[in-house]
């Protein structure tokens, strides 16, 4: 139940964006249990939308899985960061936790664990957090596959950009020192120069650039 009003404000934002799937999914022409499947096996909005895309442009079936796989390989990151506080775990956590694994669980997940009390039950808060996107994730699928249609051009509401608002409610908090700052200003500025290039790669290279800046001025403090 902790988990779940931490993440409270997330799922807010991410209501409008799995509306918003769900109403172009049907009207691109993929059918009801197939945009439920995204959801349930994918569960990855920005992948879903590109998928969304690819599908309607009849893409092949293997470039559709390599594109979405780099799109996701940022959750490879997170995954990096949370090995430390979930090896002890036996795998029939981390199955399910690893594919619960969003954006908005991981900014709650680590902000938990990094706290400096020894609880042993820190896997259930994740747990809870997860799962409450996940239920709203589906939820807001099937809204969009039902009554999204009775929204007209919901698509160009810019109800999307509410996803963005989140993401950039998640990054503030961590901004407490110049290490931090250098890697929030080198990531943004590398993604948005590296936004047109394809399969969404701008995305991998921003984050490794990110990494690498924070890294060098930590290393530069450290030496003060």
């Amino acid at each position: 139940m902790a988990g779940t009003r931490a993440i409270f404000p997330l799922v807010i934002g991410a209501i409008p964006f799995g509306i918003i799937f769900g109403t172009l999914a049907k009207s691109s022409g993929l059918s009801f249990w197939g945009t439920m499947g995204l959801s349930v096996f994918v569960f990855a909005g920005s992948s879903q939308f590109i998928a969304l895309g690819l599908l309607a442009s009849q893409t092949s079936l293997y470039l559709i899985i390599l594109t979405t796989f780099v799109v996701n390989l940022r959750h490879l990151l997170y995954a990096v960061s949370l090995i430390p506080h979930v090896k002890h775990l036996s795998q029939r956590w981390k199955i399910p936790i690893g594919f619960l694994l969003t954006d908005e669980a991981f900014a709650v997940a680590i902000n938990r664990y990094n706290q400096n009390d020894r609880s042993p039950d820190k896997h259930w808060y994740y747990l809870g957090a997860a799962l409450f996107m996940y239920a709203n994730w589906l939820l807001c699928t099937f809204l969009g596959l039902t009554i999204g249609q009775l929204i007209p051009n919901a698509a160009k509401w810019g109800l999307d950009f509410a996803m963005s608002v989140t993401f950039i409610g998640m990054i503030i908090p961590y901004i407490q020192n110049r290490p931090m700052l250098a890697t929030i200003l080198v990531t943004s500025c590398v993604s948005l120069l590296s936004y047109s290039l394809p399969h969404k790669l701008g995305l991998i290279m921003a984050a490794f650039a990110g990494i690498m800046a924070g890294m060098c001025v930590d290393r530069l403090k450290s030496y003060q």
